[in-house]
């Protein structure tokens, strides 16, 4: 492409974000050096920087997910009609969670294809990587592959040979199970990787230290030996593993074993990556659940049990079989070995079944039906459905279409004929449409004509299930305080598959009575939903938590940034003030991991109660109460009153840099002029405060850039500039924008319809910030 087409560009899609990061880095590496910086990049899952990304870059590496928020408005970008190579890769994920956004994708990617054929336009060339397939020739012809290009191996055709031992056990409990597995383990370790790498896939974190210590108990009692090899540098060895942080962790790396999970300290990951990497050790235990992180490859592979506990539906479920064909596919040392082995532990009922999956190509069907509401209101936004026929005609286009027919059972389809496909489809539309215009999202006309709603819109734009907008919309009252507006978004529905683990409903009970805030007397701890508001309310009060919980709040914290803007739009549509200051607060709060009601010093890295105390109680010429105090203190006050290290100190320099010194000014339009009922327009300008001394070292791509160390990924600053009157609790218009140095928004709204003298107040308040709002009356 790069040499045919120079101005074309090329998507690589993956289901997961960690496929997605891994050849992200390696493309910059083998790319890197015959393009510009800037021309290799991984897409971010924020639109407006996204938007920034593909429109400079060449090659662009994402998640099936990201490239659908981005590639939703394509006759709108320029970019996404400039690819010219599409590939999407683990198509073999059409068959699970992620599946019904990859059809999506692929089927819109197939429709732009043909779309720019009869322009004449450059060819879109789309490539399919998978396992092998029984149903290959389909998802190829549903991609628009000719059977020259398709290419279908048999599961044992791989890039060197593979060796499966299946070892099953009768022990019906769990734990007991997995127990009589640890010594068959360490025999599995003996007898085909002696002093050859390997890796052991557990059920959990906690069963992957226990692991650990076995295999380093029996190698010591039977052998009298460690794993280490005997050209290895036990000293060196000893030296690394003293700088760990887990004690077991520090105790098994020195015998040449030992375990990652997700929780760990970056550097405790690399360090231990790093050691297997150099043979220094030979054996790595790892939950199942960080597999796709992984990337290594080894002689030898256990699977130590192949289910885990579900929280949500109080049972032990199978691993999804891509995870258990990924984790096979680690016993792959090319150049190396002459076969890989691979050993897997399973309880006796499951081994027949499982030899079938793992032997016979896998079958994959569409799960988009159950899915198709979200996809059809973003295509009713972006008026690619206008009517009931264009629902179907969308339909046509995806592999549920080609599916139907091929396995009607499944489906629930009555016949085969082209009535009943047309039957089955038709009813499938009108019941989707039905839920939409239910949750009011789109409007139906008697003769069919589909047309989007401000609820449907606001779904659209921020990517939320329709589910939760219908949620907000009838939940949100003109009453609604901080506390309401938390309850509303820990009930998303985006939070429904929070993983539940085996005993973390007692947990999450003991961190419930320790909160500041009750939860409500509905809460079920088995409910995810319970889950994320507990973790919130944690990361408001700053609670330490386990290794799994911190992973979930993560992913809670990323969501919640994303779903706040959405309920202040749907609260601006109703005009209610109070509670769209009041979701702008929990912004802020979620950022930067503070109770509105705390002093705000205290979202200063490293400042503690004790020091909020000192700066409280300290008798200067000006009180300290904003983060600007402490910046303007003589450097001998500051250090007495905060008594931290250096390089704690240079964490506070930073943060106080950053925090956003904004001056806001404002002109209404033909002030004298405005009569009722008329338009009025306010021009705000906003502009950043910046040290004349740092005016030319300053680097505008780094401005606005959040200092929040509680917040788990990179953020922008943004700003919503409100009018709206406090006596009549009213809002009248709101407008959000990015800022970097200098920005200017015009805010429009109806003047009352009553003559006489009205005070409004306009707003200027931060999502990241506590403590930088601005109010002024016009």
């Amino acid at each position: 492409m790069l040499v045919n087409d120079p101005q074309g560009k090329c998507v690589y899609i993956a289901p997961k974000e960690e496929t997605a990061l891994h050849t992200y880095k390696d493309w910059s590496a083998r790319f890197g050096s015959i393009l510009r910086s800037g021309q290799v990049v991984q897409l971010t899952g924020e639109v407006a920087p996204d938007l920034k990304l593909i429109g400079e870059a060449k090659i662009i590496v994402c998640t099936a997910k990201q490239w659908d928020v981005i590639s939703r408005r394509w006759r709108q970008r320029r970019a996404v009609q400039a690819v010219t190579l599409f590939i999407a890769d683990d198509l073999h994920f059409l068959g699970g969670n992620v599946g019904p956004v990859m059809e999506v994708i692929i089927s819109r990617m197939r429709f732009i294809s043909t779309q720019k054929q009869q322009k004449q336009e450059s060819q879109l060339r789309m490539i399919g990587l998978s396992a092998s397939l029984a149903n290959a020739r389909e998802v190829g012809e549903w991609m628009g592959v000719s059977s020259k290009g398709l290419f279908n191996f048999s599961p044992k055709v791989r890039p060197i040979p593979l060796e499966i031992y299946f070892h099953a056990f009768d022990q019906s409990n769990f734990a007991s199970r997995l127990m009589a597995m640890g010594k068959p383990v360490y025999n599995a370790v003996m007898r085909h990787s002696d002093s050859k790498p390997s890796i052991i896939f557990v059920p959990s974190r906690r069963q992957a230290q226990l692991t650990a210590i076995d295999l380093m108990t029996y190698r010591q009692s039977i052998e009298g030996d460690t794993f280490l090899s005997k050209d290895v540098d036990a000293d060196g060895i000893a030296k690394i593993a003293s700088t760990l942080r887990e004690p077991a962790l520090q105790q098994v790396t020195t015998s040449g074993i030992s375990f990652l999970h997700d929780g760990m300290m970056e550097d405790d990951w690399e360090a231990i990556l790093g050691l297997y990497r150099d043979g220094a050790i030979n054996v790595l235990v790892c939950p199942v659940d960080i597999c796709w992180k992984v990337k290594i490859v080894s002689h030898l592979v256990v699977i130590m049990g192949t289910e885990t506990f579900d929280g949500r539906e109080r049972r032990y479920v199978d691993y999804p079989i891509a995870d258990l064909l990924h984790m096979m596919g680690m016993a792959s040392r090319q150049g190396i070995d002459s076969s890989g082995k691979c050993v897997i532990m399973c309880h006796t009922p499951k081994k027949e079944h499982l030899k079938k999956l793992l032997y016979d190509p896998l079958p994959i069907e569409s799960h988009i039906d159950h899915y198709l509401h979200d996809h059809f209101n973003s295509e009713i936004v972006t008026k690619t459905i206008s009517c009931m026929q264009d629902a179907v005609d969308y339909i046509t286009w995806t592999l549920l279409y080609r599916r139907l027919s091929k396995n009607p059972n499944y489906y629930n389809l009555q016949g085969t004929s082209n009535v009943h496909l047309s039957e089955h489809i038709s009813d499938m539309v009108e019941t989707v449409l039905g839920d939409l215009e239910a949750s009011k999202c789109c409007q139906l006309t008697d003769d069919g004509d589909v047309s989007p709603l401000n609820l449907g819109m606001i779904a659209a734009y921020y990517y939320v299930q329709y589910e939760t907008i219908e949620l907000i919309a009838a939940s949100l009252t003109a009453k609604t305080k901080v506390r309401g507006i938390l309850e509303i978004l820990s009930h998303a529905s985006e939070f429904s598959n929070l993983p539940i683990r085996q005993g973390e409903e007692k947990a999450l009970k003991i961190l419930a009575r320790n909160l500041p805030q009750n939860l409500p007397e509905s809460a079920q701890f088995q409910d995810p939903r319970t889950k994320a508001l507990v973790l919130l309310h944690c990361h408001f009060s700053r609670k330490a938590l386990s290794t799994d919980l911190r992973t979930d709040q993560k992913r809670v914290l990323c969501d919640s940034i994303n779903l706040i803007p959405a309920i202040v739009d749907v609260i601006s549509s109703n005009g209610w003030l109070k509670p769209a200051l009041a979701a702008m607060e929990l912004s802020q709060m979620v950022v930067q991991g503070l109770w509105n009601k705390d002093n705000i010093l205290m979202q200063i890295p490293h400042f503690t109660k004790e020091i909020v105390q000192r700066c409280e109680a300290y008798e200067g010429e000006e009180p300290i109460e904003s983060v600007f105090d402490i910046l303007t203190l003589d450097d001998d006050v500051r250090n007495d009153l905060l008594r931290l290290p250096d390089e704690k100190m240079a964490d506070v320099a930073v943060f106080c840099n950053n925090y956003p010194n904004i001056e806001v000014a404002f002109d209404v339009q033909d002030a004298d002029d405005i009569t009722a009922s008329d338009p009025v327009q306010i021009a705000v300008t906003l502009e950043r405060e910046v040290d004349d001394d740092d005016e030319d070292e300053i680097d505008e791509s780094e401005m606005g850039k959040v200092a929040a160390s509680l917040f788990p990924k990179e953020k922008r600053e943004g700003w919503w500039i409100v009018v709206g009157d406090t006596k009549t609790n009213s809002l009248l218009s709101l407008k959000r924008v990015n800022l970097l140095r200098k920005q200017k928004a015009v805010l429009e709204f109806m003047a009352p319809d009553e003559p006489g003298d009205y005070n409004l107040t306009l707003f200027c308040m931060s999502d990241s910030y506590l403590g930088c709002d601005q109010e002024y009356s016009a």
